[in-house]
Formats: C-alpha cells, structure tokens, sequence
C-alpha cells in the first residue's frame, strides 16, 4: 500500500508540474487575436493625427485666402484712386489752359482799340516828315511784334475769299474785276489768338 500511494503521489506531482508549464507558455505566447488588435489600433490612430494636421493646413489656407483678399481689395482701391487722381490732374490742366486762354483773349480785346487809334493816326502823318510821328510808329510796331510774340496775328482779308468763320461781312458790291465771293476792301483789322478767333474781320465782299 505504500508503495502504491507513494506510486500516485509521483503522478499527480507530474501533472501539477505539466499544467503549469502549459499556463505559463499560454501567458508568454501572444494570440493572434490579441497582435491584430494592437496592431489595427495603430493605423486607426495615425489616421487621426493625419486628420488633425489636415484640418490645421486647412485653417492655415483659410487664414492666407483672407488675407490674400484684403491685399487684392487694398490694391484695387489704389488703383482706382490713383486714376481718379490722375484723371483729376487732366481736367484741372484743361480747365487752367481754358480759364488762362479766356483770361489772355478778354486782355487782347482790350488792347486791340488801341492798336485801332494808332493805325487811323499813323495813317494822316507821313513817314519821316514828323519826328513825333515817327516815334509813335516805333511804338506801334513794337506794340505788334509784343502781340505777335503772344500769339497774336491779323487774319488776311483783302483779296482772300470770304469765309464767316474769320470775317464779317457789312458790304457787298457787284465789280467784274475781281472773282466770285472775294473781299474787296476791309473796313476793320480782325485778330486771332492762337487758333481761336478774337474779333472778326469786317470787310467787304464782291459779287
């Protein structure tokens, strides 16, 4: 009997000794469900880092669009501003040519009456026979060639055909001599200023 239960305590030690052994390499062997948990968990959440750094690129456009615009609309705005004020430049230089022309033609209209008296006088004295007379043909001519440098010039009228944008037409008289519409005698100097008429020829006009 002895050696029979020494027999049994022999086997059941063994067993004890196999079952542990067999725990213990379960728990130091990883299943293969267990590995593709871990390892599916690791994708999923690289996945979600890469979402998260999409969304802050994506803000960071946002942010630069916004401000891309504001550049563009700031831009726009100076553009028109500076060709309003360039268009402003133009009209302002217009309007002071205008207003200096219009100021220069009532000042020419005011002197040419006087240019007026010296002729009718000058035109009774001899040349040379009257010292007096003579210095006032030296102011008279001078007083030409000062208008003439300012842009002043007498419009051609005896012997040209007649045109109403330059003469003025008191007489008209029938005379074979001479052509068709052609001024025969002018009764008053006409001026311009520049290209612009400042008083019109009077004359008179043939057939």
């Amino acid at each position: 009997m002895a050696e029979q239960n020494k027999e049994t305590m022999e086997e059941f030690s063994t067993e004890e000794a196999v079952k542990e052994a067999v725990e213990n390499a379960e728990e130091m062997t990883e299943t293969p469900e267990e590995a593709n948990t871990e390892k599916s968990c690791e994708p999923s959440e690289n996945k979600e880092s890469e979402k998260e750094s999409k969304k802050g690129f994506k803000k960071k456009e946002k942010k630069k669009d916004k401000r891309d615009e504001q550049i563009e609309q700031l831009n726009d705005k100076v553009m028109r501003q500076m060709a309003e004020f360039e268009n402003f430049r133009r009209r302002t230089d217009i309007e002071k040519t205008q207003m200096f022309g219009n100021g220069a033609k009532s000042v020419i209209e005011k002197i040419l009456p006087v240019v007026d008296n010296f002729e009718r006088g000058l035109a009774t004295v001899e040349e040379g026979a009257d010292p007096f007379a003579d210095g006032m043909l030296m102011i008279y001519k001078q007083l030409l060639t000062t208008l003439e440098e300012a842009g002043v010039k007498p419009i051609e009228a005896v012997g040209q055909e007649f045109n109403p944008d330059f003469h003025n037409a008191v007489m008209h008289v029938e005379d074979d001599g001479v052509g068709e519409n052609i001024v025969v005698e002018e009764f008053q100097k006409g001026y311009m200023y520049n290209d612009s008429v400042v008083r019109h020829s009077m004359v008179k006009v043939a057939n």
